[in-house]
């Protein structure tokens, strides 16, 4: 008996839980329920707060199903359930609060609410409140990203209030950056808002910096006298720059603080209503031909007291003399805009900085591209004084060999591996091969030497175009290679740049070491600083013009697989930076290395800083590059550093 007692008790708290929590929920929706079933974005918003202020679990789910439109409501008695789609034309209702099945109803019975895209856009904003401490970590990243999207005052309490509790490290961070943003904008608190940029100026960010921006908006003011609780920007003085004395009377006129001027069309269209037989007062209409007689005219209706009196620029010196005009701060906190002032004036100053850094690993990067594709022409052009302008097509060639490569090896790190000396061996027997039927009869006749390569390139980029189409064909990065390596919102630079940099350093140590520490290197500088000393030594001038010619070329070849990972692959590759290679090494000193490096730098700075102060316009900036190129080669004929021997006498 006691324990059937029990039971009883139990089950009628259980009712009793479960028709407070009905009513709870289902109040607040009866109390909007017009509203509700409007569905009129003007006058939803009271609904969604008061469900979002609830503060009910249920009412998350409660939102979620209303902006999926799977909400409906019963039209005997008004109230809201969730529905889904039953047998036929019947839809199964759900309360929202106890979560129990209600029944099936007939589509007739029925109501189903469809809130339009701005009711929904409101709808997710009130569920951000509840999905920052959603248990699932993207509800969480999805909620930050609605208050980065559309930041409001309401959302500041439950973001602190969600940070605490905050398990995942990433999140957490980027929930308190959110709150240092939304206290900047929204706080009511003006300490708080100067403490929270002062804990944020240090930064770069867009998102720091559109916070800080709003607090210094101005609007344009007239009064009297400055008034002690406005916050002033500037006072403004009538007549000067940024102000006439016209604008400030209009200003007034806005203020109604003065009569409006009155214009030509305005004199014309009283005069016209004021025509009594063919006269306007006393003046016949033939006599008003001059802005003086109209003017005279429009006087006399004035006096009369028939239109508004004229007003004239002493008139305006003077209303706008007994006046002061000034900018004020939207924002009225002194303290607030002094501190967003001050903030915005470091980040300006650090965005100047890192926005020099930034054209610097531009020129950088720029540079180490123009030093690997020049590195074999300095070779060849120094050593033999042999104007290559097939050199390009070397550096297209490494690029399609590259291609092929990953056609045979699909994994692209390996294949990487792989094309790097594939290229540099078939552009070096393409080198030697050329160097042995064509350049070697042709030393020192360059004008021939020109013809005959810029004959071979043609030659080779129709060949490139019969074997390969004209259709770019892509030479895919590794994975590891993309993306950028970002310092902050400013200063970033990509992953192939940096590789190619690297790559850049590696052949430049490795000449180095070819050059200074081989029996090729020694034979090298010595057929280039004394052809004829160095064959009386045993030296062979051809062998060394042979492999110092495919060195050169296999050099190119590599550099066209590095180019080939940001740039298209075509057969007119090479085309695009022959012009530069040259340059690079003119600038810099025929057959030095040194020089070539020098002279890819100052090229690449050059060049970016030229594009720099030139943005919208880079064949304008390639053109002042080139005349400034000639005018330093006037100065400095043999270039940066320049070089003793046969290629510097020549």
């Amino acid at each position: 008996m006691f324990r059937l007692l029990l039971a009883s008790l139990a089950l009628v708290g259980t009712c009793l839980t479960a028709s407070a929590q009905e009513a709870a929920l289902q109040t607040i929706l009866q109390e909007h329920r017009a509203t509700i079933a409007e569905s009129s974005r003007k006058t939803i918003g009271p609904a969604i707060d008061a469900i979002a202020a609830s503060g009910l679990p249920q009412a998350q789910r409660m939102l979620e199903t209303w902006a999926a439109k799977d909400m409906w409501m019963r039209k005997s008695d008004g109230l809201f359930f969730a529905g889904r789609k039953g047998e036929g034309r019947t839809y199964v209702l759900t309360d929202f609060d106890t979560g129990a099945t209600v029944g099936s109803f007939a589509s007739s019975e029925l109501a189903q609410l469809k809130p339009n895209s701005g009711i929904r856009a409101m709808i997710g904003t009130a569920l951000v409140r509840f999905q920052l401490s959603d248990p699932d970590r993207g509800k969480r990243l999805s909620a930050l990203d609605s208050i980065q999207r559309a930041p409001e005052a309401a959302l500041l309490p439950p973001l602190r209030a969600s940070i605490e509790a905050e398990p995942d490290v990433e999140i957490k961070a980027r929930k308190q950056r959110l709150e240092r943003l939304l206290t900047i904008g929204y706080d009511t608190d003006p300490r708080a808002r100067v403490q929270a940029i002062d804990d944020m100026s240090d930064g770069l960010g867009l998102d720091l910096r559109a916070a800080l921006n709003p607090l210094l908006v101005t609007t344009r003011h007239a009064a009297p006298a400055l008034p002690d609780e406005a916050n002033i920007a500037a006072v403004l003085e009538p007549g000067a720059a940024g102000l006439s004395v016209v604008d400030a009377y209009d200003l007034l006129v806005a203020r109604d603080l003065a009569p409006p001027r009155v214009s030509q069309d305005d004199i014309r269209n009283a005069l016209e209503a004021h025509i009594v037989g063919g006269r306007v007062g006393d003046v016949p209409v033939a006599q008003l031909d001059t802005d003086a007689a109209r003017a005279q005219a429009y006087a006399a209706l004035a006096r009369a007291g028939a239109v508004p009196a004229l007003v004239t620029q002493a008139d305006m010196a003077a209303a706008v003399a007994g006046h002061v005009f000034f900018d004020a701060y939207v924002e009225p906190s002194r303290a607030v805009t002094e501190a967003a002032r001050q903030a915005l004036d470091r980040i300006d100053l650090k965005v100047g900085m890192n926005q020099t850094l930034d054209l610097a690993l531009d020129a950088v990067s720029l540079a180490s591209i123009y030093f690997l594709a020049a590195i074999g022409l300095a070779i060849t052009f120094g050593v033999m004084g042999v104007i290559n302008m097939a050199h390009g097509e070397f550096i297209m060639m490494g690029a399609y060999t590259g291609y092929v490569v990953q056609q045979v090896i699909p994994d692209h790190t390996l294949s990487i591996i792989v094309a790097i000396p594939m290229a540099f061996a078939v552009t070096f027997a393409a080198g030697v091969a050329m160097e042995r039927l064509v350049i070697r009869w042709l030393y020192a006749r360059p004008l021939e030497t020109l013809l005959a390569t810029f004959g071979i390139s043609i030659a080779l980029q129709q060949l490139a175009k019969n074997i390969f189409g004209t259709q770019a064909r892509p030479l895919t990065a590794p994975g590891w290679l993309d993306g950028a390596w970002v310092l902050n919102d400013v200063v970033s630079i990509s992953y192939i740049r940096i590789a190619i940099f690297a790559l850049a350093l590696i052949f430049l140590a490795l000449f180095l070491y070819i050059a200074k520490r081989t029996r090729l290197g020694l034979e090298m500088r010595a057929v280039t600083q004394n052809p004829r000393m160095a064959g009386s030594m045993g030296i062979n001038p051809g062998r060394v013009n042979m492999l110092t010619f495919g060195l050169g070329s296999g050099i190119a070849g590599i550099a066209g697989v590095a180019i080939g990972l940001f740039a298209k692959v075509t057969s007119d590759l090479g085309s695009d930076y022959i012009v530069q290679s040259f340059m690079t090494v003119v600038v810099g000193g025929v057959g030095n290395i040194w020089g070539a490096l020098a002279g890819a730098g100052m090229i690449g700075f050059l060049q970016k800083g030229i594009e720099w102060m030139n943005p919208s316009n880079t064949l304008a900036a390639q053109t002042y590059m080139i005349v400034f190129i000639i005018i330093f080669i006037q100065f400095r004929p043999r270039g940066i550093i320049a070089l003793k021997g046969r290629a510097a006498g020549d």
